[in-house]
């Protein structure tokens, strides 16, 4: 038996630009692709299945990213 996690990756695309690149299990891909098909029609969304080492989930990076915090 195959106890690989199976994931899909969601992209949003701009013309040949990603703008929004997802990984998950195939239901949470599942919802997020049409969540972003609403968000962004008219832009390309592709739902494939990840096939051996894909990206991981990262985490967000946690550099500032500006100057001065609320005031």
């Amino acid at each position: 038996m195959d106890n690989t996690v199976r994931r899909s990756r969601v992209r949003v695309w701009f013309g040949e630009h990603v703008i929004a690149d997802y990984c998950a299990e195939p239901l949470l891909a599942e919802r997020y692709a049409q969540a972003m098909a609403r968000r962004f029609a008219g832009l390309r969304v592709t739902n494939e299945p990840l096939i051996g080492e894909g990206p991981t989930d990262r985490p967000l990076p946690d550099e500032r990213l500006w100057g001065l915090g609320p005031q």
